[in-house]
């Protein structure tokens, strides 16, 4: 028996391997192609059945979570601390003192001005009690001779009174607004619920706002605001003051959609809030506002691409808000759109645009029915048909997946990468051990 050097025998087990690999490569190819076919005319064939139920439109959009009852509050009158009677997490109700600065200023302030109040009023008194002049007249003649009389007149200088009045008011104005300032050294809550911060301890010194409306601004610092509540756009941040007051109670989301969507939201739709940190619980709400007014815009990335535009929404939450906190972020699903014990089909069972689109109806002995039909609400995944389909009729479903001119997806052969490979991939299976066998690649 002749034996053959064992290059060549490498080389010839090689060419074998090929030729059976090819045959196998062209059999899987036939046999996937009609697997393919048959596939695509089973999927140009599926169906569903027209239904009865409930479909719903919604649109999405993204929020914080706000309380309107939220509030940063700061000392009308600045001032050393002198006492600061709660703590973070604690309970507060409205009105109640939260913290005190030193009145001794604001008293005598008060004291000073009591004073020029009533020299004020004093000289206004006499300015209207005015001046007395007595002229005295002689008599004619007589028995008696020549007898003369006394006159008195008031005279009251209506300039004077008019600058007495003047100087009153002004003292009572400055009056008043040194008693404000006295009442401002004491530090009260405006709202109820919890402090959530406390800006400074007894013995320092804290500025005031000068103030005593409130809810008009916030404060960047302890003491530098008067009390405020969290902003109701949807950029809004957490309120601040010295003490700062949260409450859940009726929480609200602060949110933004899109352009396309923002139209199609308005006051009164039904929504459901998903926060970002608790996915699996669903909170009920509604829409109290759609802002005609744009609260973001930009240039999207790249050749072609639009202006992103973000409209600003309020929603109600209409759940249990006890566990909830400020700032806290969520997915908005707003309800645009509602259709109750209605005939509807999946999405894909219908073509065209508009509400006149046509359907393909899939009888019991196979043959197939063309239809216009005619289309209401349209939800995520189905459509409403309000004519044209009876329920319980099956329905052709348009395929959703495209396959490549060979019956491959993207139409690449099947193992074409590995042969690419040449020899290397078949040494490398483990025929002959590796390099022996594959020739290490060159096959």
């Amino acid at each position: 028996m002749k034996v053959l050097p064992r290059r060549r025998r490498a080389v010839l087990l090689n060419s074998l391997l090929g030729v059976v690999l090819l045959a196998g490569g062209g059999l899987a190819y036939a046999g996937a192609h009609d697997d393919t076919a048959s596939s695509g005319r089973s999927g140009q064939t599926r169906t569903a059945t027209v239904a009865k139920g409930m479909v719903l439109a919604t649109v999405s959009g993204s929020g914080t979570l706000a309380s309107p009852t939220d509030a940063g509050v700061d000392f009308v009158t600045g001032g050393t601390l002198t006492s600061v009677k709660v703590g973070v997490g604690d309970k507060v109700t409205k009105g109640q003192v939260l913290a005190k600065v030193s009145t001794t200023d604001a008293q005598a302030k008060v004291d000073a001005a009591e004073a020029a109040l009533n020299t004020a009023e004093a000289s206004l008194t006499k300015a209207q009690a005015g001046e007395t002049v007595t002229t005295t007249g002689g008599g004619g003649s007589g028995a008696d001779g020549g007898q003369s009389t006394a006159t008195s007149t008031t005279k009251v200088d209506a300039a004077q009174v008019a600058q007495a009045e003047q100087q009153v008011t002004e003292a009572e104005t400055t009056l008043s607004d040194a008693e404000d300032a006295l009442a401002g050294t004491v530090l009260k809550a405006p709202v109820g619920g919890t402090v959530a911060s406390v800006g400074g301890k007894v013995g320092d010194t804290v500025s005031g706002t000068g103030s005593s409306s409130s809810g008009t601004g916030q404060g960047g610092s302890s003491g530098s605001g008067s009390s405020s509540s969290s902003s109701s756009s949807s950029s809004s941040s957490a309120p601040s003051g010295f003490v700062v007051i949260t409450n859940p109670s009726g929480m609200q989301v602060d949110a933004s959609f899109s352009e396309s969507d923002a139209l199609k939201v308005k006051k009164g739709q039904a929504a459901t809030v998903t926060l970002n940190a608790q996915s699996d619980t669903q909170l009920n709400a509604k829409v109290l506002s759609i802002s005609s007014l744009p609260t973001s815009s930009g240039s999207g990335s790249g050749s072609g691409s639009g202006s992103a535009v973000q409209y600003a929404a309020k929603l109600q939450i209409t759940s249990d808000t006890s566990a909830l906190r400020t700032g806290m972020s969520a997915t908005v699903s707003v309800v645009t759109g509602e259709a109750d014990n209605a005939l509807y089909v999946p999405t894909n069972a219908v073509s065209g645009t508009g509400a006149s689109r046509t359907a393909t109806v899939v009888k019991d002995d196979g043959s197939t029915e063309r239809r216009t039909v005619q289309v209401g609400i349209e939800g995520d995944s189905s459509v409403q048909i309000s004519s044209g389909l009876s329920s319980g009729e099956k329905v052709e479903l348009t395929s959703t997946t495209t396959s490549g001119s060979n019956g491959f997806p993207g139409g690449a052969f099947p193992g074409a990468g590995g042969f690419g490979a040449g020899g290397a991939g078949i040494g490398g299976a483990g025929l002959g051990g590796g390099a022996r066998a594959g020739g290490g690649g060159r096959g």
